[in-house]
């Protein structure tokens, strides 16, 4: 599948530095690649605090968790040009 068919999804929280190291990463790997990519807030969906609260931040490629806590950025490249 060629990068550019993929979707990242950044799980976050406002205020976390960690989110924000991860979103830089992500930013760079998905402008590089052309991939789309999206952020969505854990503290608007109760589910998502239960299940990812202290994993945050947590990386979703295509909808299967990738990474969490921290987002290496050759990993993800990896992972996107499989």
């Amino acid at each position: 599948m060629p990068p550019r068919d993929h979707m990242i999804t950044l799980l976050g929280k406002p205020g976390c530095h960690l989110c924000d190291d991860a979103r830089a990463v992500i930013r760079r790997v998905a402008a590089e690649l052309g991939v789309s990519w999206e952020e969505r807030d854990i503290t608007v969906s109760p589910e998502d605090q239960a299940a990812y609260w202290d994993m945050i931040p947590v990386t979703f490629i295509d909808g299967v968790q990738h990474d969490f806590w921290r987002v290496d950025e050759a990993r993800l490249r990896a992972a996107l040009t499989a």
